[in-house]
């Protein structure tokens, strides 16, 4: 997995000067994950690579927010594509676990 991005929007927020929580979106994708997508259906590359927000709420708790694959592949019509589908989805699951410091 490669990381081909980030953008602090708080950072951002600072630089306009306002405030915002701590609020990050990370921009990451496999080449080999993401173009058996593509090759179903090129509009799935508006959404790839995937991203990652992760932001603190107003009670100091960190959450990650992303687009499941499953999602996506409904978005775009790739039902023909299953199986990558289903391979991205359990990747995509795992490296959000692990992020959030589970075993997912």
């Amino acid at each position: 997995m490669n990381i081909v991005a980030t953008v602090d929007h708080a950072a951002a927020a600072s630089k306009a000067g306002m405030k915002l929580r701590p609020t990050r979106v990370v921009i990451f994708g496999n080449p080999k994950a993401g173009t058996p997508l593509m090759q179903c259906a090129q509009t799935i590359g508006i959404d790839l690579p995937q991203k990652a927000l992760i932001y603190e709420d107003d009670k100091g708790q960190t959450w990650i927010a992303y687009n499941d694959v499953a999602y996506l592949a409904k978005r775009h019509d790739i039902g023909q594509c299953g199986e990558s589908v289903e391979t991205n989805a359990k990747a995509l699951k795992g490296l959000i676990g692990q992020a959030a410091g589970g075993s997912s």
